[in-house]
């Protein structure tokens, strides 16, 4: 047999009745477990189909009225139903933004080193803290932030201790998706470089890099989207702004999760109405997250 024709045995679908010779038991045991897997996905569906009905419902209004996207609620009174989230959206984007920024050179780095440089007590030391930090509640790193960055370094609460928060939270993600993309590069193309005397640094920015790049941007993408609707470090780092603050550095910043928070206190409808529009609004941001990643890594996969 060649091997065009071997390939073309194997790209052939799989015929029902090769697996007529399987005993009963065998087939019956096979139904049962695809049964029991799609009851379980099934019964799994039901409530998060169940949230996104509630929230939509009870938030669609709040989301599409006019003002909503563009507008803040500064001077607007608790029980006026008036203004929008632009501050919120802001915020949230820019803690999340600001801490991309910095876990995602740290994380790309550190996984590199897991795959192409690490070895030995180092590189198991590595991983035990990186599967450490992956369970660290977000309260404590917050409450890490906290003692450091604030009560310890004297600097003022801010949207950046949040940052630096979320890194904590981000960095984990990052590493071990960055480090599960690099593996999977087949290493016939690190031998083929290193043949042609291409140094090991250049190996890896050239060739490995460009090819894990579509898988390495969607963990990125969704370790954002894991991080955006954190509650914990905007509780303890910072205070709430009805208004816009563009400054990271000094004031108190809002987000959506901190305005929901905030407005768990306001008894009137248009308080109701305020958290559930900023859930909404947080499920849609993460949902478009989520939609960028899928179709980046779409087109890459295209363009091959």
């Amino acid at each position: 047999m060649t091997a065009s024709a071997g390939a073309d045995a194997f790209d052939r679908p799989v015929k029902p009745e090769l697996f007529s010779h399987l005993s009963p038991r065998r087939r019956i045991a096979n139904s049962a477990a695809t049964t029991f897997f799609l009851a379980s996905f099934l019964v799994a569906l039901v409530p998060l189909v169940w949230v996104l009905w509630v929230v939509v419902q009870r938030g669609w209004y709040a989301v599409t009225r006019s003002g909503w996207w563009t507008h803040s609620l500064r001077g607007v009174l608790p029980e006026q139903f008036a203004g929008g989230v632009y501050h919120a959206v802001y915020g949230t984007l820019t803690q999340a933004g600001v801490a991309a920024v910095l876990s995602v050179p740290l994380g790309l780095m550190t996984a590199v080193f897991l795959v192409e440089y690490g070895s030995g007590r180092l590189v198991r030391v590595t991983t035990f803290m990186v599967d450490v930090l992956a369970g660290v509640p977000s309260i404590v790193a917050a409450l890490f932030i906290f003692s450091l960055w604030i009560a310890t370094l004297g600097f003022k609460q801010s949207a950046f201790a949040v940052s630096l928060a979320l890194v904590l939270l981000m960095l984990p993600v990052v590493v071990r998706s960055t480090e599960e993309m690099l593996r999977l590069v087949p290493d016939d193309l690190r031998e083929a470089s290193y043949a042609l005397g291409v140094t090991k640094w250049k190996t890896i920015v050239r060739i490995v890099f460009p090819i894990a790049a579509p898988g390495i941007v969607s963990g990125v993408l969704l370790a954002v989207a894991r991080v955006i609707g954190e509650t914990a470090p905007v509780l303890v780092l910072v205070g709430y702004s009805r208004g816009i603050n563009l400054d990271i550095f000094h004031g108190n910043m809002a987000s959506l999760p901190l305005l929901i928070y905030t407005e768990l206190t306001n008894p009137e409808r248009a308080g109701f109405l305020r958290i559930w529009g900023a859930a909404l609004s947080l499920i849609i941001i993460v949902a478009v997250i989520n939609l960028l990643a899928g179709a980046f890594r779409f087109l890459a996969t295209r363009r091959r």
